[in-house]
């Protein structure tokens, strides 16, 4: 059984930053993409940034320049921070392990409001 976790959400002003968590446990394949997706109410989910197991990296334009992923592989974790955060960066946001080749596996979700 595959087990997504992710922490790190909350609230912060405009310009804060934030720092988000993924954990996978379970029996995951190794040759993965870790993948950070948001949804905010009324609108479409949308790619934020993933990571391959070889550490290439791809963001959507929105985020670039201010969000950094990364992972760590011997812990099956991911980060996403968030710096310069903006209004429109409120969102739930979601981990998803996407193994090549194989199945996706979901977080619950954790949100993130960027308001004053």
């Amino acid at each position: 059984q595959v087990e997504i976790v992710e922490s790190g959400g909350g609230l912060v002003q405009p310009g804060g930053s934030l720092r988000l968590s993924c954990t996978a446990s379970g029996s995951i394949f190794s040759l993965n993409t870790m993948v950070w997706y948001r949804q905010a109410p009324g609108k479409q989910r949308e790619l934020v940034a993933a990571i391959t197991d070889a550490g290439r990296t791809n963001y959507a334009d929105a985020v670039k320049d201010r969000f950094t992923i990364s992972r760590q592989n011997a812990k099956n974790t991911m980060y996403l921070q968030m710096n310069s955060l903006k209004p429109e960066d409120t969102a739930m946001y979601y981990c998803v392990v996407e193994e090549v080749g194989g199945d996706d596996f979901w977080g619950q979700g954790t949100q993130v409001t960027v308001s004053s």
